[in-house]
Parts: structure tokens; C-alpha cells; sequence
């Protein structure tokens, strides 16, 4: 197929998408609930840009490409439109630990308090953080409801339904049913949903205590790749180490076999590796603590 975007030639193979078609020729399109191994979410908006003879804007996650087709991404109206969205954004969640939010907002000078006055005539009960296993947290408060989440957990990644959303418009949020805790729903704990969230409303229990103890620090950390040693599939695992000791696992969403997912042995079967160190216990993350005293 050939189109023109922001008036480059382009060809695209097909049943590719907008957005695919411009990363090819290097046009940067914005996103926020679009993630490269889910399938387009389109729940968002942020990615939206204009089609010529189109009446709406599309999003550029999900039309794909037409012959003849010509393309805008960057016109005043597109960033007016995710100026707009991200505004309801940040003024429906506290986004602060979304850089790539924080980017836009500040990139197209958003400003989320114009919409204080509907937050006032029906404010948003704070959640607060659950704390109900000790393996992660959910943070309600931050959730932006881009169903990245629940895809992973669904049909795309784990075939688990642990969770969906339940309740609608301001009571929308993402839950395993009933409001239950998470140990009681079908959740087997692999954090492939912790992966996928661009906002920390799903975050490691081990990170979320030290940012809450003032010991996160990104500076002093680095990145270890090594292979998971509990099978012979041999999926990649990318250590982040702060201080000499593992503080999360993750995996590198390029990765032919894992894609960026793992089991809950993977993700969060590491705190083995320092069972000989002698650090006192109070000088440890909660999860580790907790876990060297089940053991």
C-alpha cells in the first residue's frame, strides 16, 4: 500500500496500521495504552491523527493503511485533540511515576486543572494503595483505565481472566471481582499485568517500598540480563540491581521466547541469590523480608 504521511512516500505492507507505517520512516506518533506486543487497545486516543476525507480523526493504532491514502500527524488540530486527552488524563489519576505522560503534557503545554470544575461537582474517592499479597501493589489511584492489564491477563498473554473492569464511567476501575483481594481471585501471580502498566497503578511490591521509603533510586541501578535457571525453556531475565542486590526482574519485550512475560518463578522467585548475604533484615524491602521468613 502507498501513502503519503506528513508528506513522506511510504509503503506498507497490507493490514499494517498508521502507526506502523509512520515508525517505519521514522514520523513519531505518540502513545500511551499501545503496547508493541498487544494487539492495538485504541482506548486511549492519544495517537490520534488526521486522514484527508476523513470527518473524525483516527487512531493511529488501529486504521490501517490505505492505497492513496495521505496522512497528518502533527496539525494543530491533532495536538489540540491529545492535548485534550491528556489533560482528562492527568486529572483523572495521579500520573506523576508516567514519564511518558508527563512528556506530552509538558511537549504540548497541557493543562489538566481547566477541568477541576468537573472534579469538584463529582470528586473521585481515593482507593489508596492495596496491599493484599506480597509479591505486588495496585494502585487504583493511578490507574488510567488503558486496559493494557487486562489484555495481558486475558486471551493475549496469560489466558488467566483474573481480572477486567467493573463499574462504569468515574466508577470505572480494574478489578478481580467483588472488590476481592487478589490471593482469593484466579490471579496466579505472574505480573505479566505489572509489566504492561505505564502508570505504576501495578508495581512490584519491592519498588513501590522503596519509593515509599525514599530508597528508589534509578541512578545507582543497572541492568543485568542473564536466563532463568528454574527450566530449560530458558527465558531472558533482565535484573535491575541497585546496591548490589536485585530489587525487580523484568524481561526484554524483543525476546523471540518470553516476549517480555514470565511465570511467577521468573519474575519473582530471586530472593534465593541473597540468602548468604548478611544484611540485617530491617535494611530490606518488606517482600524479601517476608520471604526469607516463609522459607
Amino acid at each position: 500500500m502507498r501513502l503519503t504521511i506528513d508528506g513522506h512516500p511510504v509503503e506498507g505492507p497490507p493490514g499494517s496500521t498508521i502507526l506502523e507505517a509512520a515508525r517505519s520512516v521514522g514520523v513519531p506518533i505518540p502513545t500511551v495504552c499501545y503496547h508493541e506486543t498487544l494487539e492495538p487497545i485504541g482506548a486511549c486516543r492519544v495517537c490520534v491523527v488526521e486522514v484527508e476525507g476523513a470527518r473524525t480523526l483516527v487512531p493511529a493504532c488501529q486504521r490501517r493503511v490505505e492505497e492513496g491514502m495521505v496522512v497528518r500527524t502533527d496539525t494543530e488540530r491533532v495536538r489540540a485533540n491529545r492535548r485534550m486527552v491528556v489533560e482528562l488524563l492527568e486529572s483523572s489519576a495521579d500520573t506523576r511515576l508516567a514519564p511518558e505522560i508527563g512528556r506530552l503534557a509538558s511537549e504540548l503545554g497541557a493543562d489538566p486543572g481547566r477541568w477541576a470544575s468537573l472534579q469538584h461537582e463529582k470528586p473521585l474517592p481515593a482507593r489508596g494503595p492495596k496491599l493484599d499479597n506480597e509479591l505486588y501493589v495496585r494502585e487504583p489511584d493511578r490507574c488510567i483505565l488503558c486496559y493494557r492489564c487486562v489484555k495481558a491477563c486475558g486471551e493475549q498473554v496469560q489466558n488467566t481472566f483474573a481480572i477486567a473492569v467493573a463499574g462504569r464511567g468515574y466508577e470505572a476501575r480494574i478489578d478481580p471481582g467483588f472488590d476481592l483481594p487478589l490471593p482469593d481471585s484466579a490471579c496466579v501471580f505472574c505480573g505479566n499485568c505489572v509489566a504492561v502498566c505505564p502508570t505504576e497503578a501495578l508495581t512490584f511490591r519491592t519498588q513501590w517500598e522503596m519509593r515509599r521509603d525514599g530508597a528508589w533510586d534509578e541512578s545507582r541501578q543497572r541492568t543485568v540480563t542473564t536466563v532463568c535457571p528454574y527450566c530449560g525453556v530458558g527465558c531472558q531475565l533482565q535484573l535491575t540491581v541497585q546496591d548490589n542486590r536485585i530489587v525487580k526482574v523484568t524481561a526484554p519485550v524483543d525476546d523471540p521466547t518470553t516476549r517480555g512475560y514470565l511465570c511467577i518463578k521468573g519474575r519473582f522467585g530471586w530472593q534465593y541469590v541473597h540468602a548468604g548475604l548478611q544484611t540485617a533484615p530491617e535494611a530490606l524491602p518488606k517482600a524479601q523480608t517476608d520471604a526469607r521468613r516463609t522459607a
